[in-house]
């Protein structure tokens, strides 16, 4: 599975290992938003990396867990799901709006070999400072470079290079990102 190469995800093992993060994730899912200590120990039991500064809202969803890899200062709002068949990398500073699905799942365009449950999932990488705007959709094999951003409702298919402002469906770059000044508090 983390190769790239086509397996049956009905596997035995894999269908176990589902299962047991199901019932992980959905204890997450329940806690009390007054919680927090449980949610992070919880979310450690899922993921090979959570820094010290982390946050997921719940709901969340994920396939295996062990194959994300987060950077400092994660945080994703409500209704992430991640589909991770292959490894899914996020830099440091990244956040994520509501509703955004990552997917490194594909299945073969052939019905007949689709028929025989294949799939197969690429990796997806996520620089450092990106901002991925809610229901937004990240394709199996694409990289974002650091310091982009992906508006909202936009379905990314190919690779985006750093410091570009990227929309649609399908995304595409609209602009690049100069040097801004911050808002003044």
């Amino acid at each position: 599975m983390l190769s790239g190469e086509w397996y049956l995800p009905l596997d035995a093992e894999l269908s176990k290992k589902r299962y047991l993060i199901k019932k992980l994730i959905h204890e997450i899912n329940l806690l009390s938003p007054d919680e927090h200590k449980k949610q992070k120990q919880l979310f450690q039991q899922l993921f090979q990396t959570t820094q010290k500064r982390f946050w997921i809202e719940a709901p969340f969803f994920c396939d295996y867990g062990e194959n994300i890899v987060f950077g400092e200062d994660f945080f994703a709002n409500y209704h992430l799901t991640i589909l991770d068949g292959a490894k899914v990398t996020f830099g440091d500073h990244v956040k994520i709006g509501p509703n955004v699905s990552i997917f490194t799942i594909v299945h073969p365009i052939n019905a007949e070999e689709r028929a025989r449950n294949l799939e197969r999932a690429l990796p997806i990488t996520i620089g450092n400072n990106v901002w991925i705007g809610g229901n937004a959709v990240i394709n199996q094999g694409v990289s974002i470079g650091d310091n982009t951003v992906i508006g909202s409702g936009s379905v990314v298919t190919k690779n985006l290079p750093a410091n570009v402002f990227a929309a649609g469906n399908p995304c595409r770059i609209i602009r690049e990102i100069k040097e801004e000044a911050a808002p003044e508090e």
